[in-house]
């Protein structure tokens, strides 16, 4: 997997690093829906966004939160229907030899 991004980004700009932080926190706080959703649609939107890397990382990370390898088809399922087939390759490249 290459370089965690938050690591390089932190080297080459603290303070946006500090703001992006702020904005991950929040968005992935607990509130009325529980994080593992929020995992899961991040997971989906990456898939619909070709970053295979991401969507490995994202469904690591709702896994750790309490979601299903169901959960994860079915989060993917959706961003299969939204936007189409490279959202299946991406998401089979990410988790390949995580879920397959």
């Amino acid at each position: 997997m290459p370089r965690d991004p938050h690591v390089v980004m932190r080297n080459i700009d603290q303070r946006l690093f500090e703001q992006v932080e702020g904005a991950r926190r929040f968005a992935f706080s607990e509130g009325a829906m529980p994080v593992k959703y929020k995992l899961l649609i991040a997971m989906a939107i990456d898939a619909s966004h070709g970053v295979g890397d991401g969507v490995r990382a994202l469904a690591e990370a709702a896994m750790g939160a309490g979601a299903t390898k169901e959960k994860i088809a079915e989060a993917l399922r959706v961003a299969f229907y939204i936007s189409g087939c490279g959202s299946f390759y991406t998401a089979a490249e990410g988790l390949g030899d995580l879920l397959g």
